[in-house]
């Protein structure tokens, strides 16, 4: 029994950095910025790329577990993660890092399903499982709310790579320990693996995304975007042929039939997208506007987090006593009111009346994940329980990493449309000042004195303005997608 539980302190102990580096580089997002010189479009692709890149690759790294066997498995993804975490650390360019943070999210998207098969193999009992379960549920869940807290508290201190050189010791320790206590199972041989199937998904979304930013910045020929789209749409269409047609398909496209789990999987992405792009939103306009350092941006957020870790528990009984169509639709409807409330607010100066919103959005948003996650396994047939997790886990990487895409192509477009800069710039600053605040803000850097006040001011004043921009459309189509939800979950019966 003690082998067990040190087992799961050892799998769940490399899960922790996992969990943090989906949302740590938020507060890091103008340090980033200054340091590394990358424009708003590379600090986007910065941040987002490591859910969209896990998202298509925790599944065939599932069925490598199943072949290999979840220890080799948790020992390589180790091994992967605490190397890039180092590639990350010392990145000079903008470009490294986006590798470093792809090669890390392979890393991740091997210790996921590493850990999970790790618990359901170590814990025969049902009730020790669920147990370990919870243990594993809420590091995850803590480490993504905690993660612009921590973020902000080692920039405080020490230089940006920091938030990466955390992960090395504790994958050391990891797999120093997983070598000797962690005990060995046979593979799977037989397992196919789908990696190119994995590796199209990934390329048709990254692709789709591409395509969309540069369509709203407006910095490539309309023909290249087309085709770029073009051939984002094929692949994804293609992905979706084989995976039908397939004897062992990666994910089971005939749950999307379903219209409870397809509701599942909207909300479960929602949900994301607004979690993790409000916090890269707030992280932004604390620093750039407000001059929060990075630390007090992640301490001025932690209400959010604190209300979607703890929210878990309470939804869960909401759903048993209001049933899953009232908590679904309730959890959109008032995320969406917290963001309308928020569009409207002066972070400076209206600080109690931002953190009531914020609890509210919090609490809202972690129960809409919780009820998609009870539609997704109530209506998928007890056969198929696994898929429909991997459908559930998928969501969560893609509405992440959308949550970026999306608050960033609403923020850039709006503040290139409303930042009014002073005469006396060429056209080469104004370009670059209009493309985002940081750019704005390194601009400033080369003026002077006089006219770089009046830079920094018409960026924090369009900053403003695309925040309330932003939020106010998130809330205006969280609205309409809680009215969706409220019917499409008619015919779910009350538990």
């Amino acid at each position: 029994m003690f082998r067990q539980w040190l087992a799961l302190v050892i799998i769940v102990l490399v899960y922790i950095p996992v969990a943090i580096d989906a949302t740590v580089l938020h507060v890091a997002a103008p340090t980033l910025s200054m340091t590394l010189g990358a424009s708003g479009n590379e600090l986007l692709w910065i941040i987002d790329i490591y859910s969209l890149v896990m998202a298509g690759m925790v599944l065939p790294m599932g069925a490598l577990g199943d072949r290999i066997g979840f220890k080799r498995l948790l020992m390589l993804g180790s091994i992967l993660f605490g190397l890039s975490s180092l590639a990350a650390a010392f990145a000079p360019t903008a470009g490294w890092l986006i590798a470093a943070r792809a090669s890390l999210a392979i890393g991740a998207a091997m210790i996921i399903p590493a850990t999970l098969a790790g618990i359901r193999t170590l814990f025969v009992e049902a009730r020790h499982r669920n147990i370990a379960l919870g243990v594993w549920a809420a590091v995850g869940s803590g480490g993504a709310a905690f993660g612009p807290l921590i973020g902000g508290l080692l920039l405080e201190h020490f230089y940006w790579g920091s938030v990466f050189l955390i992960n090395v010791p504790i994958v050391l320790l990891v797999v120093t320990l997983a070598a000797r206590f962690v005990p060995a199972q046979p593979g799977r041989r037989e397992q196919p693996l789908n990696i190119n199937h994995a590796l199209m998904l990934i390329v048709a979304i990254l692709l789709l995304v591409f395509s969309a930013k540069t369509a709203l910045k407006g910095t490539m020929s309309p023909w290249l975007v087309a085709m770029t789209l073009l051939t984002g749409a094929v692949l994804l269409l293609t992905f979706v042929r084989i995976q039908l047609g397939a004897k062992t398909p990666m994910i089971d496209m005939r749950l999307f039939c379903h219209p409870i789990i397809l509701s599942g999987v909207v909300m479960a992405m929602t949900a994301m997208i607004a979690l993790v792009g409000f916090e890269l939103l707030m992280a932004q306009e604390l620093q750039f506007v407000h001059g929060f350092t990075p630390f007090e941006a992640g301490m001025f957020m932690l209400p959010v987090m604190v209300a979607s870790g703890f929210s878990g528990p309470i939804a869960g009984v909401l759903v048993g006593r209001l049933g899953l169509r009232i908590v679904a639709t309730g959890g959109m409807g008032l995320s969406a009111i917290s963001f309308l409330g928020l569009s409207q607010l002066d972070f400076s100066t209206q600080q109690y009346t931002a953190w009531a919103l914020m609890v509210l959005l919090g609490f809202s948003a972690a129960s809409a994940l919780l009820a998609s996650t009870a539609a997704i396994m109530a209506a998928a047939p007890k056969e198929k329980a696994a898929a429909a997790g991997a459908i559930e886990t998928m969501s969560y990487e893609l509405g992440a990493g959308l949550g970026i895409a999306i608050f960033g192509l609403l923020l850039t477009r709006s503040f290139s449309a409303s930042i009014e800069l002073p005469v006396g710039l060429n056209a080469t600053l104004v370009e670059h000042a209009s493309s985002s605040i940081g750019e704005a803000v390194k601009v400033a850097q080369g003026l002077s004195p006089s006219l770089a006040e009046q830079v920094i001011d018409a960026a924090k004043a369009a900053f403003i303005t695309s925040h309330s921009v932003a939020l106010g459309s998130a809330g205006g189509m969280l609205l309409l997608l809680a009215m969706g939800i409220w019917f499409s979950l008619a015919r779910v019966k009350q538990s």
